[in-house]
């Protein structure tokens, strides 16, 4: 594990985002609640029918529980999101060398679990699962970049399905929102009603500019 990274308090952030989740009223879908007491629905997003592909490794990472069977789309989705947390993580860190996760048996589905990479001579977890810090919000920014919606399971892992990524209102996108503006940006009043005003209002990008930044305050790199 690496022990630069301050925890932060796992009742703070998902359970706070559970009590903001459910307060929320937005324009738009309403996907299942984004706690990690979420419904055990797939995400929403889903383009069945796509051919199956095997792979062992996403972005080069190695998976560590050996090749899965991933719709062609999604693996390639997978790779994209995984070269983009890569390119925003600390400069000390190595390309995520190994990936810890579940994909479903459809190929629609993928469950992170853990990213492990390189610094200096040892293997650091840059993300687990069960560990609530910066990097996890960071984390979960990645994937609400690159994903349509983003749930939070039991024990803090992070699930996705296909879909063209940006801002739907999903009850997920917002409680992250609030977390990360709140844990992230400093920000402790903002809540569903005003946490716009911290990224930019409606513009088109502001979603994908959002959770950028919001990545890169979680790894501690928004200094270049």
């Amino acid at each position: 594990m690496n022990d630069t990274i301050p925890s932060l308090s796992r009742r703070r952030i998902l359970v706070g985002a559970a009590a903001t989740s459910a307060a929320v009223t937005v324009a738009g879908p309403s996907p299942a609640h984004a706690a990690p007491s979420a419904a055990h629905a797939a995400p929403t997003g889903v383009r069945p029918g796509q051919p199956l592909v095997t792979r062992d490794r996403i972005a080069g990472a190695r998976l560590t529980g050996g090749a899965v069977r991933v719709q062609a789309d999604f693996a390639d989705r997978l790779d994209d999101w995984l070269a983009f947390w890569s390119a925003n993580s600390p400069r000390h860190w190595s390309s995520p060398v190994e990936v810890d996760g579940e994909v479903t048996s459809a190929g629609d589905t993928f469950t992170l679990l853990r990213i492990r990479v390189v610094s200096g001579d040892r293997a650091v977890d840059a993300f687990t699962a069960g560990r609530t810090d910066p990097a996890h919000l960071a984390t979960l920014a990645s994937l609400h970049h690159d994903f349509p919606l983003v749930d939070v399971v039991p024990g803090g892992g992070l699930r996705v399905g296909d879909g063209l990524a940006g801002f739907t209102g999903a009850p997920q996108q917002v409680a992250f929102a609030v977390a990360a503006c709140r844990e992230l940006w400093g920000v402790r009043t903002a809540d569903a009603g005003s946490w716009r005003d911290q990224v930019g209002g409606r513009r088109a990008d502001a979603w994908a500019a959002f959770t950028r930044a919001s990545l890169r305050r979680g790894l501690r790199t928004e200094a270049y």
